[in-house]
């Protein structure tokens, strides 16, 4: 079974490339699973507010990112234990809309450092993991914007501009249309 991920900003486009890439395998007959880091994971669930106006996170205390870090773990664990259900299910792939790496670059950008975090060395390697490298000036334009604003936007960047080439990650210009990005992302498959 393939892992392929796709990263990045928020507003970058990166629910749109899934959409495009599962309608893509679903036309190649492919048996996926899909997948989301940040609602799969156990901080998300325990700290979502139920309201459909909520916020999104963007400031953390040290007892919350303590948390967010434990829970890191504990998901990681219990991503191992999914994929080896899916391999006996004989799934193709397994489709991410974010990944690890995203739940890793929302702990640097809460606690404001960006050190190692030691349970990245557990996050199982993609066969293809994808950065879609928006401009956040970009992504602050369109009808649908972060609620972050552009300070998030431009602080998560430099994060992940700093983090992709360790995690080999595949950096593709956010900024293209639709079709173009894709196109890039097919290729890697």
């Amino acid at each position: 079974m393939k892992l392929i991920t796709i990263s990045g900003l928020d507003g970058s486009g990166k629910s749109t490339q899934i959409e495009l890439l599962k309608e893509y395998l679903n036309s190649k007959n492919k048996k996926f699973f899909y997948f989301h880091a940040i609602e799969f994971s156990l901080a998300n669930k325990i700290t979502t507010k139920k309201s459909s106006d909520s916020k999104s996170v963007a400031k953390a205390n040290f007892f919350q990112i303590i948390l967010r870090r434990i829970f890191l773990m504990i998901d990681l664990f219990r991503f191992k234990r999914l994929l080896k259900k899916l391999e006996k299910q004989e799934f193709d792939y397994l489709v991410s809309d974010r990944y690890f790496y995203d739940s890793i670059i929302n702990i640097y950008y809460l606690s404001k450092k960006d050190k190692r975090i030691p349970c990245e060395k557990f996050i199982s390697k993609p066969a293809v993991a994808v950065y879609l490298d928006a401009d956040p000036e970009m992504i602050m334009q369109r009808e649908r914007k972060p609620d972050q604003g552009m300070e998030y936007l431009q602080k998560k960047k430099e994060l992940y501009d700093a983090k992709f080439s360790s995690w080999n990650m595949k950096k593709i210009d956010g900024n293209q249309e639709k079709e173009e990005i894709f196109k890039e992302i097919r290729n890697l498959i």
